[in-house]
């Protein structure tokens, strides 16, 4: 790995000379991409530099070892090797970890979906709360977040909700919570007490950029028509909602939530572009295996991934085999040990396909 370590040297510097070139200055969707690339290897860089230095004074130790005969400096030798030896080995973990092969897609901003699924009013209800669950998250995180489009349901909550979630990656983050999200609870109409399941499903896709697909106004069926809901003064009143078609893929976006058509028919086209790029990086996808577009968030929605079960106050993620009763801290946007747990078992198959290669 040592040679790894030197590799990413030269990439750090290759990287901090381009991000000085006036030429790349000029270009800012070059400038953010380099710029992330060089954050990324920085990192990288700062782990290999530590089990390199660990590498070295283990090595210097063990040499020591072997010519020195002073019973006291052996043993005082011996002492800094059971520190020294376990943090190294540690070291070559992480820096195996960080080297694995690295998917420019995580490092972009994400626009999440959460459509109410089978339930009805209580399926609302419940999008509404995953919906308001991952707001908090991004708010923890840092991010920001802006509503793109929304249709409330008949007594409430959402049918559909649609959020742009931007800051450093968040795409990467929270990719792995697409899917089906299950809850099981008494609805508050329901005056028998008895137990529903219903559920939502939650997509995140990677937000494309203008430059990542190229849509032909040829290619586009744009229809205006009137908001429904809220959205203050106007928006109900004139036919500012607009909705997009991509012609050669079926596509479709839609936005009411400005009172101007043109930033309705921006915010849409942004979610289309969105779109077209998940259906290509999922056909990439399949391409290379079957197995790996199931495992890898390519907008499959027909899973069930996770159950929240509200009478025993628990959270279970089933591709994990993960539960933990703080369902109402889960709600409430804290959600890092469930995803935290699921990159770790991300991050542990991809070093285990490695490792098969």
């Amino acid at each position: 790995m040592k040679a790894n370590v030197l590799t990413l040297r030269d990439q750090y510097a290759q990287l901090g000379e381009k991000l000085s070139d006036p030429e790349v200055l000029k270009d800012q969707t070059e400038y953010r991409k380099l710029t992330r690339e060089h954050s990324r290897v920085r990192k990288q860089l700062e782990i290999g530099n530590k089990w390199l230095e660990l590498k070295e004074q283990v090595a210097d130790n063990n040499e020591l070892l072997k010519t020195e005969s002073d019973p006291d400096m052996v043993e005082m030798i011996k002492e800094e090797l059971a520190t020294l030896e376990p943090a190294f080995e540690q070291a070559a973990a992480d820096l195996e970890t960080a080297l694995l092969p690295h998917d420019p897609n995580d490092d972009r901003d994400a626009i999440l979906e959460v459509r109410a699924g089978t339930g009805g009013d209580e399926a609302a209800l419940f999008a509404e709360e995953i919906s308001r669950m991952y707001l908090r998250y991004s708010e923890k995180q840092g991010w920001k977040t802006e509503l793109i489009d929304a249709t409330e349901g008949t007594s409430g909550g959402f049918k559909e909700v649609i959020y742009a979630v931007r800051g450093e990656g968040a795409f990467g983050m929270m990719r792995w919570e697409s899917g089906v999200h299950r809850v099981q609870r008494v609805p508050a109409t329901e005056s028998q007490g008895r137990i529903h399941t219903s559920a939502v499903t939650v997509a995140v896709l990677p937000e494309a950029e203008e430059v990542d697909v190229e849509i032909k106004d040829a290619d586009l069926k744009i229809d205006v028509y009137r908001a429904q809901g809220p959205g203050g003064q106007s928006v109900n009143t004139t036919d500012s909602a607009v909705r997009v078609t991509h012609l050669p893929t079926g596509i479709v976006a839609q936005c009411q939530d400005e009172k101007s058509q043109h930033k309705n028919k921006a915010k849409a086209l942004n979610v289309l572009r969105s779109r077209i790029l998940e259906a290509a990086i999922a056909e990439q996808e399949a391409e290379i295996a079957a197995e790996r577009k199931s495992q890898v968030g390519t907008g499959d929605r027909s899973a069930k991934i996770r159950t929240y079960n509200f009478p025993q106050s628990r959270v279970t993620d089933h591709r994990i085999g993960l539960t933990v009763h703080s369902l109402d801290a889960i709600m409430a946007g804290d959600l890092d040990e469930v995803v935290n747990a699921i990159l770790a078992y991300r991050r542990e198959e991809a070093l285990a396909a490695t490792r098969t290669l």
